[in-house]
């Protein structure tokens, strides 16, 4: 008779990604330790969801080693412990050799067979040196790692301008790629230090509404074509996408249309450098 599997979602205590391992162990449930083998080795993780069957996938799924056990707890507490010191004995051997490497953190497996430390630097770095002298203070296999500066913000965490914990330590856990398109596409001022966030890089949450914007805006011409409206020449130097309104500016009136009224009875074309509207200049009183 053959065994049941059933299948887990755990989480590291380092990532917000979520892996899944396959168990005959069906007494392991939602909010249990369990002690799985990854590329790097044994680790221990929590399971964050109840057992499930086989999910549609072709890749080989691994099986989770056991339920942790109460020593596997307190060497998981004991390597947490010891990886603050390990991060500052990396750090300076690093400094001594003058590598330029910014130490973020040092995990150890749990069987601390080997150890990860994550770094940032702005160039690559030579570290074959660095690697032989760790190997000989930590006496396990040493895994150096470079990360960009969004990684860094990850794992460091803080407030953001939104006044809530970032998005990528609270729950990405795979960077989209951001460009300041993303920013124009939602008519937002294009000031890179307002854009940006503490990793300074442009914010990751400027592609949460993008798709919205460009299906608003389609079909719309772009900020300042010129646009024909009942005979007349007009800039387009307002538009809200979301209020369905917009300005139309030149030497003589400003005139506010709905979208609607503008596509369906304005001409406009692409911006005509040769052509130029003028536009009356509003002071504030």
């Amino acid at each position: 008779m053959s065994e049941i599997i059933k299948y887990l979602s755990v989480r590291f205590q380092t990532t917000n990604k979520t892996y899944t391992f396959s168990t005959t162990d069906l007494s392991i449930k939602n909010g249990d330790a369990v002690v799985v083998e990854t590329q790097r080795g044994l680790e221990y993780a929590r399971v964050i969801a109840e057992p499930f069957d086989k999910p549609n996938v072709e890749f080989e799924i691994k099986q989770i080693v056991r339920k942790a056990t109460e020593e596997d707890l307190e060497q998981f507490k004991q390597n947490l412990r010891d990886s603050v010191s390990a991060r500052d004995i990396c750090q300076e051997e690093s400094d001594k050799l003058q590598l330029g490497m910014n130490i973020l953190s040092a995990e150890y497996t749990l069987d601390r067979t080997k150890i990860t430390f994550i770094y940032l630097a702005d160039n690559r770095v030579d570290f074959r040196e660095l690697l032989k002298v760790l190997a000989s203070i930590f006496r396990c296999r040493i895994d150096l790692r470079q990360v960009g500066t969004r990684d860094k913000a990850k794992m460091v965490s803080g407030i953001g301008p939104c006044g809530r914990e970032l998005c990528c330590a609270k729950y990405i856990s795979e960077f989209d790629r951001i460009s300041i398109n993303m920013a124009k596409n939602q008519l937002l001022a294009l000031n890179i230090q307002k854009l940006s966030g503490q990793c300074g890089n442009l914010m990751c949450c400027l592609k949460y509404e993008d798709e919205a914007y460009k299906e608003l805006r389609n079909g719309l011409p772009k900020m300042n074509a010129v646009v024909e409206y009942e005979g007349e020449k007009y800039r387009l130097t307002s538009m809200n996408v979301i209020a369905r309104t917009c300005k139309l500016e030149n030497h003589e009136h400003a005139i506010y249309l709905t979208l609607d009224d503008l596509k369906n009875y304005g001409k406009y074309q692409t911006v005509n450098k040769e052509e130029d509207i003028e536009v009356k200049e509003e002071v504030d009183e």
